[in-house]
């Protein structure tokens, strides 16, 4: 990090520098491997617990219900005892509801899984609160390196999840359980940020002093909100059900799983590029069309395509997916003007957004029950990237919330002096 970056952000000093970034690297390495290592399993869980295909979505469908209904409310829980403070209980929580919900019985299954989804919600807000407090003119830079770290692990976990599972013999509550591994240490590495608490408590406040924006009445706001929304809505219907639709196809479930990680794999490269790029640029409108079209066409070739090139329609949904996630972190920064609209951008659009994306996995399951095919449900996600591309033209305008005027280059480009 420069020295021009540190003066730009009297709240860090060059020695902590790395001390942060190792910091949100570990606590966003959490945000998805205890949900994409789902996947794989579900039709283990299904068949071990005796549930239908709507009620084994659920176990996704969860998680994103707590998000909805806990983002609101996050901004408030870090304005008032710091961020630093609330992720690292948050972290603590995690652990806790992994561990529950690999316990045996349905009861522990769900209640664990609505535990770590209170949890990870946490982080999903404040981190690119904290991005943008802490690196305001690395926003890009910063937000490709938690976004990759988050999807890397979340890739990893969806493809070993069978393999741990049947091949060690720990069965899916095993798989389920190892991840709290990884949170008890991300504990000890977010422990350096608590000597930062009351520093970083005092300048969130004196942000929100001067933040008077209804981000709720912005028609900008719901553009973003809905983007967030509907690239969710993709990646966990496609979490959740797309080893299951290749297993239809006749592909095995542990190469369904490694199928799942391919996709996820695909994308990282590009949620650490995309936030770059999307930095530089005064709007976002192309590489909005490029999501849209990617997304378009890898779920028309699972729908229509030929089984000879099933690789090749992943890796799109997955390049899409990275695209789109990347986008949706990126607007929370450049569509707001400090930490705080920040954060209250973020805590809206992962509250109306994952609401939205709930419906999604337990719908998918619902509509193939009823029809025993996975056409109808994968026509909805044709739809779902048309409303993506609709809703992402008016998010990528070169605006900010609460205000008409375009934002000035020196406040999206990392190379502003």
């Amino acid at each position: 990090m420069s020295t021009q970056e540190i003066k730009s952000n009297p709240s860090i000093t060059r020695s902590a520098v790395w001390v942060v970034i190792v910091g949100i690297i570990f606590i966003a390495a959490n945000l998805r491997a205890p949900l994409t290592s789902v996947g794989p399993l579900v039709g283990l869980i299904r068949d071990d617990v005796h549930i239908s295909n709507t009620l084994a979505g659920m176990i996704t469908t969860l998680p994103l219900l707590a998000f909805a209904l806990f983002s609101p409310i996050v901004p408030k829980l870090g304005r008032r005892f710091g961020v630093e403070g609330i992720i690292l209980i948050s972290i603590i929580l995690l652990t806790f509801g992994v561990i529950l919900r690999s316990f045996s019985g349905i009861g522990t299954l769900y209640i664990g899984t609505a535990v770590l989804g209170l949890a990870i919600s946490v982080s999903n807000v404040l981190l690119p609160s904290l991005i943008k407090r802490e690196f305001p003119r690395q926003i890009g830079l910063m937000t490709g390196v938690y976004s990759i770290s988050m999807n890397l692990l979340g890739a990893i976990a969806s493809g070993i999840s069978v393999p741990i599972a049947v091949g060690l013999g720990v069965g899916w509550r095993g798989a389920l359980g190892i991840w709290a591994i990884l949170s008890l240490v991300s504990v000890l590495f977010w422990l350096p940020q608590m000597k930062r608490r009351n520093r970083e408590t005092a300048t969130v406040q004196n942000q929100s002093a001067d933040s008077s924006v209804n981000i709720w009445r912005s028609t900008l706001a719901w553009q973003v909100t809905l983007f967030m929304g509907l690239q969710s809505t993709f990646f966990y219907v496609l979490i959740t059900w797309l080893p299951e639709i290749l297993k239809q196809q006749g592909i095995s479930s542990d190469q369904a799983g490694w199928f799942l990680s391919v996709m996820q794999l695909a994308l990282l490269p590009f949620t650490f590029i995309v936030p770059i790029i999307a930095g530089r640029m005064s709007s976002q409108r192309l590489l909005v069309t490029i999501t849209a079209i990617l997304l378009l066409m890898g779920t028309l070739g699972l729908l229509y395509g030929s089984a000879n090139f099933i690789v090749w329609w992943i890796i799109m949904l997955g390049i899409g997916g990275g695209f789109a996630f990347s986008l949706s972190m990126m607007f929370f920064g450049l569509r707001t003007e400090n930490a705080q609209q920040a954060a209250e951008l973020s805590g809206m659009a992962q509250s109306v957004g994952y609401l939205l994306a709930a419906i999604g996995p337990t719908l998918f399951g619902y509509l193939h029950d009823a029809t025993d095919s996975w056409t109808v449900p994968l026509l909805l996600l044709v739809c779902a990237s048309i409303l993506l591309f609709v809703f992402g033209l008016g998010a990528a305008r070169n605006r900010s919330i609460g205000s008409k005027a375009t934002i000035p280059p020196s406040k999206t480009s990392p190379k502003a002096k």
